[in-house]
């Protein structure tokens, strides 16, 4: 579904991703593991289209209605429209709109481009509490900020809870296990957990091993200045917690 071809991508002067190959397939779940600095946040922003990076070389194509898309020719918005999904490492606050006002804006935006029926606010509301069941939040949560004054495991659950409106193709998830407490993780965990099917994909972006115990990858992958250098299956999230990133930087 996602094809990464000997991707170079730099942030000023600063080269960051040094060739990096990567292909993610449908129902498949991809854990991205290495050192700080190795690229890992930058490989999911560079997908969604920041503009902060320029990708130098390479390419990165997206599986749509089989064909493949080529999504540095699209702007940001087109690609969370054609399914691509970014849950935040810090996820930002927008104080003075409500978390009720932004999601439903967001699904009926995502609806409006792929010619799905739209939703009224009623609704919408009975639509988005049964998926707010699937990550314990409480009602109150309609009514507050965008994230303002939202503890880290609420942040993290508000990631999931857009993810789990717009059904995206495939979620890249930079770092959702940070800042979280044991409870939270395994909230989080079990929403993504039950988001996943056969007919989309996920990759996590993590330091570490604890959220692999529950959310159990395909794949994991060790990227370390730039390029993807070992890939395995568990096992390989098992020995990294062992032994560490050093053998392979």
């Amino acid at each position: 579904m996602l094809t990464i071809e000997n991707l170079y991508v730099k942030s000023e002067d600063n080269e960051i991703l040094k060739g990096l190959n990567l292909k993610v397939n449908k129902g498949e779940i991809h854990a991205i593991m290495g050192p700080n600095g190795s690229g890992k946040s930058t490989l999911s922003k560079v997908v969604a289209g920041h503009p902060e990076y320029q990708v130098t070389g390479g390419s990165i194509e997206l599986e749509t209605n089989f064909k493949m898309k080529n999504l540095l020719d699209m702007e940001p918005f087109e690609r969370a429209r054609s399914g691509i999904f970014l849950a935040f490492q810090y996820p930002a606050e927008l104080p003075g709109v409500s978390n009720f006002s932004f999601l439903h804006s967001i699904f009926n935006a995502n609806c409006k481009a792929i010619g799905a029926p739209q939703m009224d606010a009623m609704d919408f509301k009975d639509f988005l509490e049964d998926k707010m069941k699937l990550l314990d939040m409480d009602e109150s949560f309609l009514s507050r900020s965008v994230n303002e004054d939202f503890s880290g495991g609420e942040k993290k659950r508000n990631e999931i809870l857009q993810m789990a409106i717009l059904n995206p193709k495939i979620a890249f998830l930079d770092e959702t296990d940070s800042g979280l407490d044991v409870d939270s993780l395994k909230i989080v965990s079990a929403g993504v957990n039950k988001l996943k099917n056969s007919e989309n994909a996920v990759v996590l972006i993590t330091h570490y091993q604890r959220i692999l115990k529950y959310i159990k990858p395909d794949f994991v992958h060790i990227l370390c200045d730039g390029k993807i250098v070992k890939t395995g299956g568990s096992e390989l999230a098992e020995e990294i917690e062992r032994t560490g990133y050093e053998k392979f930087v």
